[in-house]
């Protein structure tokens, strides 16, 4: 369980560290990209206001060589002599009437022509086709489109992508070593009192024995002295029943973190003994008016502790029949699973079982409303006891509902 606590919050923390940093360098980059955009389309303004070409006279450049293009942008003075763009023109059929690439090296007449057909094609107004930034504009029978080279800006916003992404996940492995080296700390108090809890369960149960004991003995006495009475067959029943429940936490606090280790694991056949353990519950079934059905693989091995193991098919087996419906099936399966094995128990219900219910089934002294009832008895802990067996043998246990019936498997 402590674990589990701890890989949580790793998981937790890692999760909201790495939300922080995409949306940090997403929202960065996003505005890097924008702003070559911008740039590239402030150019643009110009050079389609001016016939793809940059006017002579660009007016006062005031505030150290800076002027206004538009729309907030501002250029430097010397934009004119290191802009690389080229135009092409086209008539009202299509053809291209004009070339000029006197202002770039890198596209030829023919290179331009085939861009400039694929952007009059789209007829898009701007946008981008390869790393040039295009906008058309026209006077009705002329349609000229101009396209400016922003591959250099474009280069360089990728590479301060790279370059972010890179460092955001050398941040992520530093921040999670930190994390993992200091997670053991933060879930410290956590452990302390769990572990504190199991200890007082364990301590308690067996002091709680002894009294138990000595109340049993002498109800046994007095029957010996006097004749027999519903008061003290209630108090044996009792104690009995206490006494089932304080074996059952003792149990069930042996079963949890820590126990791994404790495990006496052999290699035995685990389809003998599920089919051993199921076929006891036969006469219970069949008493109470439910039938079963089995379907084990024969033949597999396992090696693990036999004894948790006929417990945990005790538990299932036993929850199956006390909360299902008379006349109803439980259906028994065990298959290898990879070099495991599942064990699943399905039992009908008389009412649809909620994801509620199903997400706290495992959970100590939880029961379900159909459950309450002084009838089936038990104390909520049965499937918590399945839970510590099956991941103490490493494995998971989970419920699934569908319609009416409830489906608990094990993989071990």
């Amino acid at each position: 369980m402590i674990g589990k606590l701890r890989r949580k919050f790793i998981v937790i923390a890692m999760l909201s560290v790495t939300a922080v940093l995409a949306v940090l360098i997403g929202s960065i980059n996003i505005f890097n990209f924008r702003e070559v955009i911008r740039d590239a389309d402030n150019v643009l303004n110009i050079l389609t206001a001016n016939e793809g070409e940059f006017p002579a006279d660009m007016g006062p450049m005031p505030f150290g060589g800076f002027f206004d293009v538009g729309r907030g942008g501002r250029m430097s003075p010397e934009m004119r002599f290191e802009a690389r763009f080229f135009t092409v023109a086209f008539d009202k059929s299509g053809n291209s009437v004009a070339v000029d690439t006197g202002r770039i090296a890198a596209v030829d007449s023919s290179g331009a022509v085939s861009l400039a057909k694929r952007v009059y094609a789209s007829r898009k107004i701007q946008g981008f086709v390869d790393d040039y930034r295009y906008r058309r504009a026209g006077n009705g029978d002329i349609t000229l489109i101009v396209f400016y080279d922003c591959g250099r800006s474009l280069d360089n916003a990728r590479s301060f992508l790279g370059i972010s992404i890179a460092i955001s996940v050398i941040g992520l492995l530093v921040v999670f070593s930190l994390i993992a080296i200091f997670s053991k700390a933060v879930v410290k108090p956590v452990a302390e009192a769990y572990e504190k809890q199991k200890r007082f369960i364990t301590d308690a149960g067996h002091e709680i024995k002894t009294p138990l004991a000595v109340i049993n003995a002498d109800c046994d006495v007095i029957e010996m002295e006097s004749e027999n009475n519903e008061w003290l067959t209630d108090i044996r029943k009792q104690t009995e029943r206490l006494t089932e429940l304080t074996n059952r936490l003792i149990y069930l606090a042996k079963t949890e973190e820590g126990s791994k280790d404790k495990m006496n694991r052999i290699d035995f056949p685990i389809s003998d003994v599920v089919a051993e353990d199921v076929e006891s519950f036969r006469g219970l079934a069949i008493a109470g008016g439910r039938n079963i059905e089995t379907s084990i693989t024969p033949d597999i091995s396992y090696k693990g502790d036999q004894k948790a193991i006929r417990e945990l098919v005790s538990v299932l087996m036993d929850n199956a029949i006390k909360y299902s419906p008379e006349g109803s099936t439980v259906k028994v399966s065990l298959v290898r699973n990879g070099q495991g094995v599942r064990l699943s128990v399905a039992n009908d219900t008389v009412d649809p079982v909620s994801k509620k219910d199903l997400d706290h089934m495992f959970d100590r002294f939880y029961r379900t409303d159909e459950s309450r009832n002084s009838e089936t008895g038990g104390y909520g802990i049965g499937l918590s006891i399945a839970r510590g067996i099956t991941e103490a043998h490493g494995g998971k246990i989970y419920a699934e509902g569908k319609d009416k019936e409830i489906r608990i498997t094990a993989e071990l």
